[in-house]
């Protein structure tokens, strides 16, 4: 099978995400303003060209076949990457455009991404700048797929780590937080057992912080507490903590300067995360992009430096 001998068409592969989209070929011919004929007459063509049948009609409309999937995934990366050269070009040409879609982590950078963010439109107003809030495992396929750019936040093992590049900004440590005048905040130090008698928030289950602190629990040979919530919204988290007696890990950028959140004198040395980028190895970025690594970059370094200082 030669797929680059001239009759695959950039009107396959956007029909054939449309129907895996929409679930039709009535709604995808709708989406790309086709009649349904000219859908169906490209569909049977693509199916032709490829020798297999990518889509199984049903009373519920058109679900992909196992060849259909693997199509759709290859033809998203392929239309991604050529809008990706579009932005290129366009930031070529002009110079002060383009778009950069950002993943961003739980509370991974809510200091960095918007210092960044702020710094990138000072100097270029006209880039677009999309942010995606989602765990680990949904941003990593995100980024291989080309719908994110770049990931901002926890660096993490990457499951092929051959496919993306990682670069570190910063190391953050991680405190046990809990709103002034919480009864722990009895001014004397604390073993991670005396907070058990108080209800947490902890991570999801996809999230690096959750693997360390069940990490650290068990080599304190304590179970996880009973009493908890499982959160990874920072806004819901610090209006719990504000609300109740409840206690939370949360990096230390994360509550600075908030006089309502303290950290309780739990020691969690061995619980500290680092802050950096993660990247598709082999993606050229765009001019766009390019610029808002830069201020990453720079705003990464100055939060290195009043941490370690």
């Amino acid at each position: 099978m030669d797929l680059l001998d001239g009759r695959l068409k950039f009107r396959h592969l956007t029909l054939a995400v449309a129907v895996a989209e929409q679930g039709s070929v009535v709604r995808a011919a709708e989406t790309l303003h086709l009649t349904q004929p000219a859908a169906t007459r490209t569909l049977r063509e693509l199916e032709d060209l490829v020798g297999a049948r990518l889509f199984d009609r049903g009373p519920r409309g058109m679900t992909a076949t196992v060849s259909g999937e693997a199509f759709v995934d290859h033809a998203r990366v392929v239309l991604a990457e050529v809008r990706r050269a579009g932005d290129h070009l366009a930031g070529l040409r002009e110079g002060q455009t383009g778009t950069v879609t950002v993943g961003t982590l739980l509370a991974g950078t809510a200091v960095l991404l918007p210092r960044a963010v702020a710094a990138l439109k000072r100097e270029r107003p006209r880039i677009t700048v999309v942010v995606r809030e989602a765990t680990y495992d949904v941003l990593y396929q995100q980024l291989l797929s080309g719908e994110v750019d770049v990931v901002v936040g926890r660096l993490s093992p990457p499951p092929e780590p051959g496919r993306v590049r990682q670069h570190a900004l910063y190391h953050e440590p991680i405190r046990l937080m809990a709103r002034r005048g919480h009864p722990l905040h009895t001014g004397r130090r604390l073993a991670l057992a005396d907070t058990l008698a108080h209800p947490w928030i902890l991570p999801l289950e996809q999230t690096t912080l959750r693997g360390e602190l069940e990490g650290l629990f068990d080599r304190s040979g304590l179970p996880l507490p009973a009493d908890r919530v499982e959160c990874t919204s920072i806004l819901t988290v610090r209006a719990l903590l504000l609300a109740t007696d409840m206690i939370a890990a949360l990096p230390e950028l994360v509550i600075s300067g908030d006089d309502q959140l303290a950290a309780l004198p739990v020691p969690l040395e061995s619980v500290r995360r680092t802050v950096g980028t993660t990247l598709v190895a082999d993606r050229t970025s765009t001019p766009a992009v390019r610029e808002f690594l830069r201020h990453l970059e720079s705003e990464g370094g100055e939060l290195r430096a009043a941490l370690d200082g």
